[in-house]
């Protein structure tokens, strides 16, 4: 309890107008905290789907790569004709003051890049493969970087949560308790003053 405040009827109500703010923003910490725990746990099972998804691809495309090695021996100069990946963007939005990032990368139709005279199916399939699993990884980086973020701002709203229950609140529970208990006490001696007065008076 704050000591250095003097119980007067104007800090009762200016202490009343402070409590019932901090009330306000612990339930709207809360709200904004359930929020964002909603987004982190939809962006979570997202992520855990993209990732199981670029181990099968990755597992597929390996394989294929290893059964194209055997067939035409290995194929590194054909490595060199597929072009480096320059379309990859970043954006950010905004949920509940966190700022999410955007990636998007540049979907074309795939076609091979290298002479069709001197591949095999198994090499297509399996650059398709890795084709596939370039998409995924700008998904996977964008969710994984999602939720990070998403669990930092759910970490600072709930630590401003707990201060505004466990301390605020309560510290302004107890400042209006002392200043009406001491409101009250200086009431009932005012009104034993006056009474004692009227007697003194009557008699």
């Amino acid at each position: 309890m704050e000591t250095t405040i003097f119980p007067t009827k104007g800090n009762l109500i200016a202490s009343k107008r402070s409590f019932s703010l901090a009330k306000m923003g612990y339930e709207l910490m809360d709200k904004k905290r359930n929020i964002l725990v909603r987004e982190f746990m939809s962006h979570l099972d997202k992520a855990r789907g993209i990732q199981r998804e670029i181990n099968e691809t990755f597992a597929k495309a390996y394989q294929l790569l290893q059964m194209a090695n055997l067939t035409l021996g290995i194929i590194r100069d054909l490595s060199l004709a597929v072009a480096e990946e320059d379309s990859l963007d970043i954006r950010f939005r905004t949920v509940m003051s966190a700022e999410i990032p955007i990636l998007s990368i540049e979907k074309t139709p795939i076609t091979i890049p290298y002479g069709l005279a001197s591949s095999n199916s198994l090499l297509d399939e399996a650059f398709i493969s890795f084709v596939r699993v370039k998409y995924l990884l700008a998904d996977l980086a964008e969710l994984e970087n999602t939720i990070y973020r998403l669990a930092d701002a759910i970490k600072k709203t709930q630590k401003r949560a707990n201060a505004l229950k466990n301390i605020i609140i309560p510290n302004y529970e107890n400042i209006i308790k002392y200043i009406s208990d001491a409101l009250e006490e200086k009431d009932r001696e005012e009104f034993t003053r006056l009474k004692v007065i009227k007697r003194k008076k009557t008699s």
